[in-house]
């Protein structure tokens, strides 16, 4: 923990003595609204995509929406990215409930792109990654390592601002899909104190929250807003037995749990998150402002459950000949139990033990109890019927940024500002064993830490210049950004990585399930990098809008990257305007997935087998064909067409297309033959006995995602209240272009690394049909609102097993709906539910494998109906 807090408090120190910071837009944390326009989808403004003066929706030559707080907080989630998909249909976020760190911190994703082709702003800063690397990601993020967004509080929020255009050339590495902006509350006197509690129709899940806000002065001159969080939420379970515990039931094994697998939801054991906002007049001119976020959460997850007779490693000890033939003249075989001779020099073999039916009835086991020379894991009271160990870990998440803003003579304005995020996750597994350590094992380990701390200073300019002919002057922004990025892995305690006696027994090596990080795994990483832009904008005339913008990024670790965007907005009448964009570009790899390592278990056509992913520097990397890794390029455009009728109905529709090269993911699992680990060994590497299969990242694929985003929204009085109703439509489709080749089968078929099933996983596992009609009643001190939600059909490679377990699932309605009652103008009440009919995805069918009743990828979830009361108190 020392080496983590000095790492962070020297970064806090060098951004605090700089004064400088991040991403930086002229007004950014000071954005108001405007009471200009007549209905207030339409008033608000938003500083994301443009350095001028804020921009509303329907003058912006991009997609851009608008969401206010209060509409985060009429819903029954909690998490702000369940919250932010269930408004944005183009945003997509599911259920995790077995899936390695993705359990974590959940994966997010924008027009159909993985979870880091998105970049967020907070007030206009670029806010770091998440140290979580995505190792599961169902197929779309596989390998990703993207920003938390859920640590922000949703009571922190004024409203949010997602670009959903390709903004590279403005923004620099990330903006591939679009850019997401919080922006945040900067009240200086009022606030808001809440509560919460929620619960599936299933009667698990108790999901209980208090926030609060404050606005307070600071001085005569400024604002110092506070929010902050808490919330904790237990477990769920949509889990059936699996058939092979069940067997062992039948056949007389009283130790096997019911169920033996849990598939849900994890518990959150405690959330905190805390966020403040300052700003300060310094004169007329300028002005000062900071943010802070701090948050931390404790996580307990579910994992796969261990046979008893076949969980390779420590139960199962193969096929061996039962001395019996078949009619054919043939040996038998069968299973065995993997026993340890803890005395293997003094020439006393341990018995043979075959697995059917149940091995703790059978005689050879009793020999095996009785010899203290022999031992098998079933021998342990709470591994009996077998074991599904827990896993999970702490995330500690912290942000700052500062800067000052103004402007110097001759209406040039400035903004020098810096920021520092850190991200920490601590992992922890429990209720599991290393079976090299034999009967010394211990149950619970600390398998080691992930570190990810960005810092990013900005310098930049404005000014608008006037121009003879032109309608209005051009505005010209120029600025230099310098980012430097750390990932740091932190080596588990020895006993979640030893390489104990039993190991040369066949008995598998470190914490079973996620095996601890080695200390020569550990270490810390780091790279830098300095951009250069121009953006300018103006009104050729009174109705066409144009803008430009260039980019220029020097990587010390890729190189450099030129990127550039258009945009153009035309008002054809009172009624229609066009706008379109093409552009560049580009994500860099980030450094954890340069040099990340980590393994875990995952499912197969073979059962469960550990799964490596190593660096593609990593010797056995190289030996299965890795190459240095490259940054993705891309070239986005859309065209859209905006209208805003006299009757009151606004509309936009968009047409996007994204090309993206070279695009950075994980080989699909690598199986090791015999002669890849005889290779190994003799490098040295004494592990490679553990690993069935490795993964490692590569460029290796080319995409096409294309789409339409709909959005319409009208008011009118119906029923003598006041009536809003809003579509939001999206339609994405992902065509995977290209494959790199990597030789030929044995039937001359050429192999890829990146198998088909995870080329329909990347094709069709988001919908590629999804909207929200909602519509908001509101009469004297009643406030009803209602959602339709719509989920198309999706296809699920299920459990990662390479299409051994398909599923093609149908699509879905759900409702939501909220009543809220105001009692005076400060408190109010509210009754709701989420997905009100309890409708559910279709039943998986494959269901008695590992026991999950439902796809794990699930767009809609797999939790159910959920009803929920809020109480607020407004001041």
């Amino acid at each position: 923990m020392n080496i983590k807090y000095t790492g962070l408090y020297k970064a806090m120190v060098l951004a605090l003595a700089s004064g400088t910071g991040a991403m930086a837009m002229p007004g950014a944390a000071f954005a108001e609204e405007t009471n200009a326009a007549k209905d207030e989808n339409i008033e608000k403004i938003a500083v994301v995509g443009t350095r001028a003066a804020p921009r509303s929706v329907t003058d912006s030559p991009v997609p851009l929406d608008i969401i206010s707080g209060d509409e985060f907080v009429r819903q029954g989630n909690t998490d702000l990215k369940s919250l932010l998909s269930s408004v944005t249909p183009s945003f997509n976020v599911n259920d995790q409930p077995i899936n390695d760190a993705s359990t974590l911190v959940r994966p997010a994703n924008l027009r159909g792109l993985a979870s880091d082709h998105t970049l967020v702003l907070v007030n206009g800063k670029r806010r770091h990654r998440s140290a979580v690397i995505t190792f599961l990601g169902g197929g779309l993020s596989d390998g990703a390592q993207g920003p938390d967004i859920s640590n922000i509080p949703v009571s922190a929020l004024k409203q949010v601002e997602v670009l959903r255009d390709g903004a590279a050339a403005q923004y620099g590495s990330d903006a591939i899909a679009g850019v997401i902006n919080f922006v945040l509350k900067d009240a200086d006197d009022g606030g808001m104190l809440e509560a919460r509690y929620g619960q599936y129709y299933e009667g698990d899940g108790d999901t209980v929250q208090f926030a609060g806000n404050i606005g307070l002065p600071l001085s005569e001159n400024g604002f110092a807003n506070f929010s902050a969080e808490y919330r904790t939420a237990d477990d769920t379970s949509r889990s059936v037995q699996r058939g092979d515990a069940q067997g062992l039931i039948d056949a007389g094994n009283i130790y096997v749990p019911v169920p033996a697998q849990i598939w849900g939801t994890p518990e959150i054991k405690s959330d905190f998150k805390f966020l403040g906002n300052f700003g300060l007049d310094l004169n007329d001119t300028d002005r000062a402002y900071m943010w802070l976020n701090y948050a931390k959460r404790d996580i307990d997850g579910g994992f796969y459950y261990r046979n008893p007779h076949t969980r390779g490693g420590i139960f199962d000890g193969g096929m061996k000949d039962t001395g019996q033939v078949d009619a054919n003249g043939d040996a038998i075989l069968a299973q065995t139990l993997l026993i340890a001779d803890l005395t293997p020099d003094d020439g006393i073999a341990c018995p043979i033990v075959f697995t059917g039916g149940n091995v703790l009835n059978n005689p050879a086991f009793q020999q095996v109890l009785a010899d203290p020379n022999c031992f098998a894991f079933n021998e342990i009271a709470r591994l009996q019927g077998g074991f599904t160990p827990r896993f999970g870990g702490e995330v500690t998440d912290m942000s700052m940024a500062l800067g000052t803003e103004g402007e110097w003579g001759n209406e040039w304005n400035y903004d020098i500002s810096a920021s520092l995020g850190y991200s920490n996750i601590d992992y922890s597994i429990y209720n599991t064993i290393n079976p090299s350590l034999g009967p010394d094992t211990p149950f619970e380990f600390s398998p080691g830490s992930y570190t990810q701390i960005e810092q990013t200073y900005n310098f930049d300019v404005s000014k608008p210049i006037d121009i003879a002919g032109w309608n209005d002057p051009l505005n010209f922004a120029a600025g230099l950004e310098y980012r430097r990025e750390t990932f740091e892995i932190e080596a588990g305690d020895a006993n979640s990585f030893a390489i104990g006696p039993l190991a040369s027994q066949g008995f598998g090596i470190g914490s079973n399930g996620f095996p601890g990080f080695k200390p020569e795994d550990a270490g810390s990483w780091s790279r830098s990098n300095w951009a250069a832009y121009i953006d300018v904008e103006s009104y050729l005339t009174e109705n066409w809008l144009m803008t430009a913008a260039v980019r220029f990024e020097d990587f010390s670790d890729f190189g450099t990257t030129l990127n550039w965007k258009l945009s153009t907005h035309l008002q054809l009448n009172d009624t229609w305007g066009l706008r379109g964009a093409a552009s560049t570009g580009f994500r860099a790899p980030t450094v954890g997935q340069s040099n990340v390592r980590n393994v875990t278990t995952a499912f197969t056509e073979n059962g469960l087998e550990d799964q490596a992913t190593l660096p593609p520097t990593n010797p056995i990397s190289v030996q299965k064909g890795a190459q240095p890794l490259e940054p993705e390029t891309s070239v986005n455009l859309s065209a859209g067409l905006v209208a805003e009728f006299e009757s009151g109905v606004y509309m936009t529709v968009d047409y996007f297309h994204i090309k993206l090269k070279d695009r950075l993911s994980q080989t699909s699992p690598l199986a090791l033959t015999q002669a890849d680990i005889d290779a190994l060994l003799a490098q040295g590497i004494n592990d490679a006995t553990s690993f069935s299969s490795v993964k490692y990242f590569t460029n290796d694929f080319d995409t096409t995602t294309q789409g339409v985003d709909l959005v319409v929204n009208y008011s009118m009085d119906l029923f003598g209240g006041d009536t809003k109703f809003a579509l939001a439509y999206n339609w994405t489709d992902t065509t995977v272009d290209a494959r790199t080749p990597t030789g030929v089968d044995a039937n001359g078929n050429p192999t890829y690394n990146i198998n088909d099933a995870k080329v329909e996983m990347l094709e069709d596992n988001l919908p590629a049909h999804r909207f929200t009609f909602t519509t908001d009643w509101r009469y004297q001190d009643v406030d009803i609102l209602a959602r339709v939600n719509f989920y198309g059909k999706y296809y699920e490679d299920h459990l990662d097993t390479g299409g051994e377990l398909p599923i093609y699932a149908g699509s879905e309605v759900t409702l939501d709906m909220e009543a809220t009652y105001h009692w005076n103008d400060s408190f109010s009440t509210s009754l709701g539910a989420q997905n009100l009919l309890d409708n559910n995805p279709d039943v998986n069918p494959w269901k008695t494998i590992v026991g999950s009743l439902y796809p794990a990828t699930s767009p809609m979830g797999i939790n159910g109906g959920f009803y929920y009361v809020r109480a607020n108190y407004v001041f």
